[in-house]
């Protein structure tokens, strides 16, 4: 890898002319950097998308190629990232569709708008790859004829569309009004139907782990349910019959459907499992009763799913936030919080509902200030990066608590030059603030300076366009790449080194 010529390749102020030469020696690192770049011309994009199909693709993808400028023989992948994006061509979509190479006609499965015609062709198509591609992006008339399939992967694919209607989903869960899968992907293997209990993987490479079949493709048929459970389009009624399932995996699809009654919430809510009792809890469907019910879980994981739940109560969460170990996270009913609860909030003698305060950034000026003198270290560093707070409070937090608030305050967008310099100089100095100082757009040359004294912050710092351009020539010959890249990429190099670092 050429890291001098990758930080040229993303070097916004690159002019259009070297551009132009590095298009001609791009290899696959240096394309990729072409290609992501804003003020690359459609001429540019024609000559880069020429030397590798794979940035073509990424090209065709970003809107910066149409079917014009692509050969769908010479660049099969390109034209069939632009049938997945809709701007193919229908005679294109009808060449891949009887493609020799699989691969093509699995990814033709998965694009949008096919003609009818294509869709037939796709349907029959000897791969099961191919049909359970199709399975699961096609239209709703297509996926109710596909839930008939005899192969049980496609019926699979088939549960997990959401365009799959909604009667045909629950007939994948109860069987009724369907005839029975004839095949799967482990009995496709096996002369005879062989049984492969759970706890051990099919010895092909291909199967996911615990596959297994005794002539009634259950491990197939166990995921079907689970797609069609996790499906938003799947009935209620059906689903909610799986809540008692001896299937954890079963019964963990559900914990997060919207649309179940109070009494499938109420023993989700009661599973072993804390992990789907933490899905029930960040539930924004389940009623107040269940919450409240979760408060006192014994799992601090539920409690803090809870916590993030958008329709919990403020009363609740404030008992919650001492002991669920929530962070300086802007939760939900926080960021929703009124005028009146704010100023409550704000007023409150746990610490930690005043840190969940302080995570705001819209807080009246009044409330932002008490909070920034507040004496609690983790309510500081949830208040530091506040817009709006003055250089004076900002730096009197660092004199009151030091490394603990460091690295916020340098995060804080209205942190000044000297102050980010009085950051870097700190003592003792704090990693995570270098690195918060070298990607300030306010830091000086100072501050960056001293961020280069550090092996995680000196990247940022060598792109930082504050830094001196002595300094960034320089670290072109910086012995590790990504600062040598780093620098190659500052808009500040002058345009004499870009070129004269130009092949």
């Amino acid at each position: 890898m050429n890291h001098i010529l990758c930080g040229l390749a993303a070097n916004p102020a690159l002019p259009s002319e070297l551009v132009d030469r590095l298009i001609t020696v791009a290899d696959d690192e240096i394309a990729a950097e072409l290609a992501a770049r804003p003020d690359l011309s459609h001429a540019q994009a024609l000559a880069l998308a020429a030397r590798a199909e794979g940035t073509a693709v990424h090209l065709a993808y970003e809107g910066r190629l149409t079917s014009a400028d692509i050969d769908p023989a010479a660049q099969p992948r390109a034209a069939l990232a632009l049938l997945d994006t809709g701007a193919g061509l229908p005679e294109w979509a009808r060449r891949f569709a009887t493609d020799p190479v699989i691969e093509r006609r699995e990814k033709l499965a998965a694009c949008p708008d096919l003609p009818p015609d294509v869709t037939d062709t796709l349907a029959a198509d000897s791969e099961i790859a191919v049909v359970a591609e199709l399975a699961l992006w096609t239209t709703p008339d297509m996926a109710a004829r596909l839930a008939r399939h005899p192969h049980a992967e496609v019926r699979r694919a088939v549960a997990a569309n959401e365009a799959t209607p909604p009667a045909v989903l629950e007939m994948l869960l109860t069987g009724d009004g369907l005839p029975p899968a004839r095949r799967c992907l482990v009995c496709d293997r096996e002369r005879t139907p062989a049984a492969h209990a759970p706890p051990h993987p099919h010895p092909a490479d291909d199967l996911p782990p615990g596959a297994f079949c005794t002539g009634s493709h259950e491990s197939t048929v166990h995921d079907m349910w689970r797609q069609a459970l996790s499906n938003p389009a799947t009935p209620a009624r059906a689903a909610a019959g799986f809540a008692g399932h001896s299937s954890a995996l079963l019964r963990w699809s559900l914990a997060g459907r919207p649309d179940l009654p109070p009494e499938v919430w109420g023993r989700l809510a009661d599973d072993p499992l804390p992990g789907i009792r933490g899905d029930v809890a960040e539930n924004p469907a389940v009623d107040a009763t269940h919450l409240r019910a979760l408060a006192t879980d014994v799992s601090p994981d539920v409690r803090r799913s809870l916590a993030h739940n958008p329709r919990v109560p403020l009363d609740l969460l404030t008992s919650l936030a001492g002991t669920a170990k929530i962070g300086a996270t802007l939760l939900p009913q926080i960021a929703a919080a009124t005028p009146t609860e704010v100023e409550s909030l704000a007023k409150s003698p746990d610490p930690a509902v005043r840190m969940l305060l302080a995570a705001r950034r819209d807080l009246p000026p009044g409330t932002r200030d008490a909070l920034a003198a507040d004496t609690d270290a983790k309510v500081l560093k949830s208040i530091a990066p506040h817009p709006g707070l003055s250089e004076a409070r900002l730096r009197d937090m660092i004199d009151r608590h030091g490394v603990r608030v460091l690295a916020r305050v340098a995060t804080n967008p209205d942190a000044s030059p000297s102050l980010l310099e009085h950051v870097a100089r700190h003592d003792p100095p704090v990693p995570k603030a270098f690195r918060e100082v070298a990607r300030h757009r306010n830091a000086t040359a100072p501050a960056l300076l001293a961020c280069l004294t550090d092996r995680q912050a000196r990247p940022m710092a060598a792109a930082h366009p504050s830094l001196p351009v002595p300094v960034i020539v320089e670290l072109l010959g910086d012995a590790e790449g990504r600062v040598a890249e780093a620098a190659a990429a500052n808009p500040s190099l002058p345009p004499a080194m870009m070129l004269k670092l130009t092949p």
